[in-house]
């Protein structure tokens, strides 16, 4: 779970726990776009109490998604060792687009938020970012992707991709497809 900033008494560190974690209930529930009145009232404090520990939106799901954003670095560091490099960024992008779909409307948060970077949710893209350029380089001095790829596109369109879906539930493997037919345009 997201870590509390340092040096907090142990009530503002519950208080801080606990809007985190219902946070992560209400987002999944109702979407990224869920009321902060309601994640205060659930976590049994005030929404001032909310707004000081987490001053906006996207301070709350960047809190809500560290546990998610860990793993998926996690997963980025394993698929290094892969013997095949365009294979490791696409099982990558998959886990990315499977995480954004857990939460409606977080693909269109993490979309709007890569044009600012002052948003919380925008500073977490950083090491994100930082992830998936060292498997598309990988891929890319291998020869499977163009030399012309950048990851900002390729996350921008995982995030578009991950929003299709999300907006489609009646078509799951729409998605999958996507991502395919995007990964042929990539190949060298």
């Amino acid at each position: 779970m997201a870590k509390p900033p340092a040096g907090l008494r142990a009530d503002a560190r519950r208080n801080h726990d606990r809007l985190v974690s219902e946070a992560r209930t209400t987002f999944a529930e109702y979407g990224a776009d869920a009321s902060l009145e309601d994640v205060a009232r659930r976590a049994g404090v005030g929404i001032g109490t909310l707004y000081r520990h987490f001053p906006n939106r996207h301070a709350l799901l960047s809190a809500v998604f560290s546990d998610a954003v860990s793993d998926l670095l996690d997963r980025s560091r394993e698929l290094l060792d892969d013997p095949h490099p365009c294979t490791a960024l696409v099982t990558w992008l998959r886990a990315i687009i499977t995480h954004a779909g857990e939460y409606r409307g977080l693909s269109r948060a993490l979309m709007t938020a890569s044009h600012d970077d002052t948003s919380e949710l925008a500073r977490c893209s950083g090491p994100m970012r930082e992830a998936g350029s060292a498997l598309l380089a990988r891929a890319q001095q291998a020869g499977a992707v163009r030399p012309d790829v950048s990851i900002g596109d390729l996350l921008q369109l995982t995030n578009a991709i991950a929003l299709a879906a999300e907006e489609t539930p009646g078509d799951p493997e729409l998605a999958d497809r996507l991502l395919t037919l995007t990964l042929r345009g990539l190949k060298a």
